[in-house]
């Protein structure tokens, strides 16, 4: 037996199901999540340009706003300007703004059922915490509490999830009994899960003893076996700070109960977010910088949900292109030809790798070659993060 906690598990899940609904072609869909009134609209116009109403009442996203956006990445350019390439394709982060859930969501309150089944398609969910006052903006539970509003929203998740499990539960008890061990072994795993999330956890901090393809069959399905990043929402004059478990900031809060999960935090200022969106180009380095930050929001956003899903980004480059691809981390060189077309996979023969490192000391391609950069990898080489390959195939 393989044990597997949750923790591993839930990559393992996430990857198994998406990589054959191609979900994670370009990137990853996060889903963007929290109570009404929180900024979510507004971090998702500012990160995506969308025009997503931002309405100062609940509801006001119903269907599921999506944009899809580029994921800045500095050596892209830099192998772009090597390789004299004519275009330049990042890879893609695709987020999704999900309207406010509230008590009772998981009963169908404030249309908790369409809203919790928007979640269930995505790959992982970015949970905004509202840490700003705003007399304007009026808070749903009439004062901010970032713990208490964490609490509120994971309440409903698991109380979904427990019901789903039930019913998975009353299904496989019948077809279990007449012998059938994979239904055994499958409803063993959702009694241990059921009972794990009666005590008021999510999923993702449970413990399975199996098979990992047959964890990742029965999480598939649970919003709180997603990986989850807390995106804690500030006033401007906040938005430098370093987020601090037991802290005294409202920060500090959402800082707390990240770290007991240890799930990621980003802080972003939705104000701060809206007003850079609106800058020309050549002017948002310099206004972040003013405010002592190093990169957008966006930035942020996305190196943490790479980390969240253990996503590394690969490259090709030449004349006509250089492009940005995304893979789960762990992945074989045939599976990550497979990203950019099915035959690459098929037909594999070799890998002609060279580091992103030695390619940029180098200075082009052909001189990493014959400086012996440039290696040959097979079917079994796990691709790193910041490889620059040519797949060579035959079908």
């Amino acid at each position: 037996m393989i044990r597997c906690t949750i923790a591993g598990a839930v990559r393992r899940a996430i990857f198994f199901i998406t990589f054959f609904s191609k979900r994670l072609f370009m990137g990853f869909t996060c889903g963007i999540v929290g109570l009404p009134n929180v900024g979510k609209s507004t971090i998702f116009n500012a990160l995506t340009s969308a025009k997503a109403a931002a309405a100062n009442f609940p509801f006001c996203t119903i269907e599921p706003n999506t944009g899809a956006v580029p994921v800045p990445d500095p050596r892209l350019t830099d192998l772009a300007e090597l390789a004299k390439s004519e275009k330049v394709i990042p890879t893609q982060v695709t987020f999704v703004d999900i309207a406010g859930l509230i008590k009772g969501a998981s009963q169908g309150e404030g249309l908790g059922n369409q809203f919790l089944g928007h979640i269930r398609s995505v790959d992982a969910i970015a949970h905004v915490v509202r840490c700003f006052h705003d007399e304007n903006v009026v808070h749903v539970d009439g004062e901010v509490s970032p713990a208490r509003d964490i609490d509120t929203i994971e309440t409903e998740l698991i109380i979904a999830d427990h019901d789903s499990v039930g019913k998975a539960i009353s299904k496989l008890e019948k077809v279990a009994k007449s012998g059938d061990k994979e239904a055994r072994a499958r409803l063993d795993l959702l009694q241990i899960l059921s009972d794990h999330l009666s005590c008021g956890k999510p999923a993702r901090t449970a413990q399975l003893e199996g098979e990992p393809e047959r964890i990742a069959s029965v999480l598939g399905g649970l919003i709180t076996a997603k990986p989850v990043l807390y995106v804690a929402n500030c006033d401007e004059s906040e938005v430098d700070h370093q987020p601090t478990p037991g802290g005294s900031h409202l920060i500090d809060q959402v800082a707390t109960i990240a770290k007991a999960q240890g799930a990621p935090i980003v802080v972003i200022s939705g104000k701060v977010e809206s007003e850079v969106a609106e800058l020309p180009l050549e002017e948002r380095a310099e206004y972040l910088e003013a405010l002592g930050l190093s990169g957008s929001g966006l930035d942020r956003l996305a190196i943490a949900g790479y980390q969240l899903l253990g996503l590394i980004t690969f490259f090709t480059a030449g004349p006509k292109e250089a492009r940005a691809w995304t893979a789960p981390q762990g992945w074989k060189a045939p599976q990550c030809a497979g990203r950019i077309h099915s035959d690459f996979e098929r037909g594999f023969i070799r890998a002609e790798v060279i580091g992103y490192a030695d390619y940029t000391q180098c200075g082009s391609e052909l001189r990493a070659k014959e400086a012996g950069k440039m290696r040959v990898e097979g079917k079994e080489y796990v691709m790193q993060d910041g490889d620059i390959v040519h797949f060579r195939f035959n079908v």
